[in-house]
């Protein structure tokens, strides 16, 4: 398997998307994170569904997490009001990452050793040409398992 057959379509999002409607699309769509990319639609981060929701988690209740049995449900059902007026660029953490690029002749191993050794819930499948980057689609562990699952019976 290479990772072009692995590839599938992905949502993905801009850095200056609005960080509410990337937060809506993760839900929707269930996504463990969003491919970020830049304005010529190359990889520019992931935003995984874990940085988002610390974003929507006041800094007081992370620093120390027994505060957040005295946040009454109302307030708490209001966190997601922290994304209005926000960016993808505002909710990503200072010390991201690039995200993980594999080419469309890596293998299913290469693509695994890679996603095991960023800890990243996806991995972008790239075409470098003369003409620039072509996304081709992403690569969820989820989907990998699968797959591997699938050749493993």
């Amino acid at each position: 398997m290479r990772a072009r057959d692995l590839a599938v379509q992905y949502e993905t999002v801009s850095l200056d998307s609005e960080a509410l409607d990337a937060a809506r699309l993760m839900a929707e769509h269930r996504l463990p994170g969003l491919l970020v990319v830049d304005e010529k639609g190359a990889p520019a981060a992931v935003l995984p569904a874990s940085q988002m929701i610390k974003f929507l988690v006041p800094g007081y209740v992370v620093e120390d997490p027994t505060l957040a049995a005295v946040v009454d449900e109302r307030h708490a059902d209001r966190l997601c009001q922290a994304l209005s007026g926000r960016s993808v660029r505002d909710c990503l953490s200072s010390t991201a990452p690039t995200p993980p690029v594999a080419a469309p002749d890596d293998t299913a191993l290469e693509v695994a050793a890679l996603m095991a050794q960023v800890r990243s819930p996806l991995v972008a499948v790239v075409d470098r040409s003369e003409g620039g980057v072509r996304l081709l689609g992403v690569i969820t562990a989820s989907r990998l398992l699968e797959r591997l699952l699938l050749a493993a019976s």
